[in-house]
C-alpha cells in the first residue's frame, strides 16, 4: 500500500442528478483500470447488476442506495504517466440518501460532477454542487450520455455558469453528437482521441481529422483566454503574446482547479465506452494529491484552536470515522486517514469520546462489498477498520495528541412514520435492526412517543423510509406494519407576545414560589439558531442560580407547541423581571414557571403552523405540459421556472410536502409513464389558515381520545 507516493494519490467521489449515469461511469472506470474483468450494467439483463450496487435493493430498483468505496490503479490511457492509486467513492444520487453524499464529500480530496449531455444541470445538481461548496472540493465536470438525441457540451458548460456560478471550461472538443459522436480531440495537445473495440478499450490516438482542425484551434485559444482569466501566470504568458506549452497549460488548469477557481469540463459517453480513459487522465493532471490540501483540525489542549494537519506518514496519526456498515463479520467503520499511520493490533484513541481507547484488530481496503485485509495503512488512505464502538464523525488518534476533526453537517428529516413489528416474534430483531440503521445513518431517526406508545421513524422521504423497511423484512427477516406519513411541521409566533406568570403551590411543609416576567418575539428568519434566550433581570429579581432553571423550563416548553404539538421554532425568549421567596423558591418552582410563563406569552405571540415545502423538479415530454402543471398548482404548489429542451419540458416549483404522497403514481398516469420527478427539502412556510384549523381540530381530538 505504500509503494506509490503520496503525490500520486487521488481521492475522488463521484456525484450527480440520479440517473445522471455515475454507477455506469464508476463501472467502466474499474474495467479500464483492470480492477474488474466484465462489464455489468445497472439494470442489466444479465441479473448480475453494476459492480458498486452490491446490495440487492439497488440492483432491483436500478439506483444507487449506500455510497460504496472502491480503488484502482492509472498509469495514463497511452502509459504515458507514472502510476497512481485511485480511490473512488461512488455515491447516491437520490435525495433521499443525501447524507452519504455529505460524508463522503467530507473526507474526498476532488470529485466529478456529472451532468446528462441533455438535461444539464438539474436539481440534485444542483445539491451536490452546493455540497462540494460546503467543504471545498475541487471538481471535474463530465458530461456524460453525448450518444442521446439531443446531447449539447457546450450547453451543459453554460449551464454550470449560469446555475452554479462556475468559472466553466470545456477543455475537449466532441466530434459529434447523438448518435454521430465517435470520440474527442484534447486542443491542449492537439490529438484526436477514437475508443475501439467492443468495449472501448483500445484508445487510438490520431491528428486532429480536418474537419475539426479550425474548431479546434478555436477552441485552444478560448481556453487560454478564459484560464488567463483566473490565472495570473497564464494570463502574463498570454498577454505578451508568447505560445504555452502544453506543459505550462496542464500546470495553469491544475492550480486553477485546485484553487476552486474554474472547473474544467469534459465529454464522452460511459454507456457507449467512449471518453472515459481521457477523465482518468484528467483525474491525474487537474485534481488534488492529499498533501495539496488543506485539513483542519482542532487542538483541544489549546482552546480549540486550529491546526493544519500534514499528509505525512511520520507524524501523529489523525483520522476520520465517516461512514458505519454492518456485514456478516461485524460493523466496519470507513477511514480516511489524514496523518501519520495506523497499523493493525495497535491501539487509538477517541478524541470525540473522552479519550475512549479502541485496539484496531482487522483492517481492509474495500473493492465495492469485497475486501482485501492489509496490516498497515498511511496518511492519505481511505480503508475499513472492524471491531471499533465508533459514531459516524468521530476523530481517532494515536493519543499524543488530542485533535478532533469538523463533523459533517446533517439534515432536519422532514417525514415520519409510525412503524410496529408484524407480529411479536419480530420484536427484538426489530429492535437489533433500528439500533444499527440509526448508528450507520444520521438522517434515520427512531423515537418512542409516549403519549401513545408508538415508535416513530423518520428520515428524509417516503423512499428512504420505504428502502429501511424492506431492508428490516430481508436483514432481519421482520415485517413491519407503518401507519400513514406524518410530516415533520413546526410551530412559530409571528409577533411579540408578554408573559408574567406567577407560580405558587402550598402544601404541608415547605412550598413552591416563582414569578417570571418577560416576553417572547420572533427570531430573524436567517437566524442560525431556532431558540435563544435572553436573561435581562436586574437587581437580582431572580436570583442567578435560578436563571438555568428558566432557560431549561423554556427549552422543555418549545418541545411541544399549543397550537399541533409539534416543536416550537424561531423563539427568542426574554426574562426581564420576576420575584422569588426565600424559602418557598427552588430550581423545579422556576422551571416550572418557565414553561406556564412561556404557554401564557406563546397565546399572545400570534402562533402559527409551519410545514416543510419541497423543490420539486418535474420533467415529461412537451405534450404533457399541461396536465404537469395542473398536478403542481392542485397540491398548492407555487411554480418557480418552466422550461423547454429537446420536445421535453421541465417544471421547477416549490410544493408543500403535505400534498405529495401518492404524487409518482399520479403523475405517472397522467403521462402515460413518461415523465419523471425529483423534490428535495428547501424551507418550512406557513400553513394557510383553513389548513391550520384542521390540523388543530384534529390535535384536539387526538388529544381527547387518549384522555378517555
Amino acid at each position: 500500500m505504500a509503494t506509490i507516493p503520496l503525490e500520486r494519490i487521488r481521492n475522488i467521489g463521484i456525484s450527480a442528478h440520479i440517473d445522471s449515469g455515475k454507477t455506469t461511469l464508476t463501472e467502466r472506470i474499474l474495467f479500464y483500470t483492470g480492477k474488474i474483468r466484465e462489464i455489468h450494467e445497472v439494470r442489466g439483463k444479465d441479473g448480475v447488476g453494476a459492480t458498486m450496487d452490491s446490495m440487492d435493493l439497488e440492483r432491483e430498483k436500478g439506483i444507487t442506495i449506500a455510497s460504496a468505496a472502491t480503488y484502482a490503479t492509472w498509469n495514463g490511457s497511452q502509459g504515458q504517466i507514472e502510476e497512481h492509486n485511485v480511490n473512488i467513492i461512488d455515491t447516491p444520487g437520490h435525495v433521499d440518501f443525501t447524507i452519504e453524499v455529505e460524508r463522503s464529500l467530507r473526507v474526498l480530496d476532488g470529485a466529478i460532477l456529472v451532468l446528462d449531455s441533455v438535461a444539464g444541470v438539474q436539481s440534485q445538481s444542483i445539491t451536490v454542487d452546493r455540497q462540494m461548496k460546503r467543504y471545498g472540493v475541487p471538481r471535474l465536470c463530465f458530461v456524460n450520455k453525448m450518444d442521446r438525441a439531443g446531447a449539447n457540451y457546450l450547453r451543459c458548460a453554460d449551464m454550470l455558469r449560469e446555475k452554479l456560478g462556475h468559472h466553466a471550461v470545456p477543455i475537449l472538443v466532441n466530434m459529434g453528437a447523438e448518435d454521430k459522436f465517435q470520440g474527442v480531440i484534447d486542443p491542449i495537445e492537439g490529438k484526436a482521441y477514437f475508443f475501439e473495440g467492443e468495449k472501448g478499450d483500445k484508445v487510438v490516438v490520431k491528428d486532429v481529422p480536418a474537419e475539426y482542425a479550425e474548431e479546434t484551434k478555436e477552441r485552444r485559444a478560448k481556453m487560454i483566454e478564459q484560464i488567463a482569466d483566473v490565472d495570473d501566470a497564464l494570463a502574463e504568458k498570454y498577454l505578451s503574446g508568447e505560445e504555452v506549452s502544453t506543459q505550462e497549460l496542464r500546470a495553469a488548469i491544475r492550480r486553477a482547479t485546485i484553487g476552486l477557481k474554474m472547473t474544467p469540463v469534459l465529454c464522452g459517453s460511459a454507456y457507449k465506452n467512449k471518453g472515459v480513459q481521457v477523465l482518468l487522465d484528467a483525474v491525474t493532471h487537474y485534481l488534488p494529491s492529499p498533501p495539496e490540501v488543506r485539513n483542519i483540525a482542532l487542538d483541544q489542549r489549546d482552546g480549540e484552536k486550529e491546526v493544519q494537519l500534514e499528509s505525512n506518514a511520520d507524524k501523529a496519526f489523525v483520522g476520520l470515522a465517516f461512514k458505519l456498515q454492518q456485514d456478516q463479520y461485524g460493523q466496519m467503520t470507513y477511514f480516511r486517514i489524514y496523518q501519520g499511520k495506523v497499523k493493525s493490533g495497535e491501539t487509538i484513541i477517541n478524541c470525540s469520546r473522552q479519550l475512549k481507547k479502541e485496539r484496531v484488530s482487522r483492517m481492509f481496503r474495500m473493492h465495492s462489498d469485497s475486501r482485501e485485509e492489509i496490516t498497515e495503512a498511511r496518511a492519505g488512505d481511505i480503508v475499513c477498520l472492524y471491531g471499533l464502538d465508533v459514531a459516524s464523525g468521530d476523530t481517532f488518534t494515536d493519543g499524543s495528541v488530542n485533535y478532533t476533526l469538523t463533523s459533517m453537517h446533517v439534515p432536519d428529516a422532514v417525514i415520519s412514520l409510525a412503524v410496529a413489528p408484524k407480529d411479536r416474534s419480530g420484536e427484538a430483531n426489530f429492535g437489533k435492526a433500528l439500533n444499527r440503521f440509526t448508528k450507520e445513518d444520521p438522517t434515520f431517526r427512531v423515537r418512542r412517543d409516549e403519549e401513545s406508545a408508538q415508535t416513530i421513524i423518520s428520515g428524509m422521504g417516503e423512499l428512504h423510509l420505504e428502502i429501511y423497511m424492506e431492508r428490516m423484512r430481508r436483514e432481519y427477516d421482520c415485517d413491519v406494519v407503518a401507519g400513514k406519513p406524518q410530516v415533520a411541521y413546526r410551530e412559530t409566533i409571528t409577533q411579540k407576545g408578554e408573559f408574567a406568570y406567577t407560580h405558587k403551590k402550598q402544601t404541608g411543609g415547605s412550598g413552591q414560589f416563582a414569578r417570571v416576567c418577560g416576553y417572547l418575539e420572533p427570531l430573524p428568519s436567517d437566524a442560525v439558531q431556532q431558540y435563544e434566550f435572553v436573561n435581562d433581570t436586574v437587581g437580582g429579581t431572580i436570583p442567578r442560580e435560578f436563571i438555568p432553571a428558566c432557560d431549561k423550563g423554556f427549552q422543555e416548553a418549545i418541545k411541544k407547541g399549543s397550537l399541533i404539538g409539534f416543536p416550537v421554532v424561531g423563539v427568542r425568549v426574554v426574562v426581564n423581571d420576576g420575584a422569588f421567596h426565600a424559602v418557598d423558591s427552588s430550581e423545579q418552582a422556576f422551571k416550572t414557571a418557565a414553561i406556564m410563563a412561556f404557554r401564557e406569552g406563546y397565546d399572545a405571540a400570534k402562533p402559527v403552523v409551519m410545514e416543510p415545502v419541497m423543490k420539486v423538479e418535474v420533467q415529461g415530454p412537451q405534450e404533457f405540459q399541461g396536465s404537469i402543471v395542473g398536478q403542481v398548482n392542485q397540491r398548492r404548489g407555487v411554480i418557480l421556472e418552466t422550461s423547454t429542451m429537446e420536445n421535453n419540458v421541465v417544471v421547477v416549483a416549490e410544493v408543500p410536502l403535505n400534498t405529495m404522497f401518492g404524487y409518482s403514481t399520479d403523475l405517472r398516469s397522467a403521462t402515460q409513464g413518461k415523465a419523471e420527478f425529483s423534490m428535495e427539502f428547501a424551507k418550512y412556510a406557513a400553513v394557510p389558515r383553513s389548513e391550520q384549523d384542521t390540523l388543530m381540530k384534529q390535535f384536539k381530538e387526538k388529544q381527547e381520545a387518549e384522555r378517555k
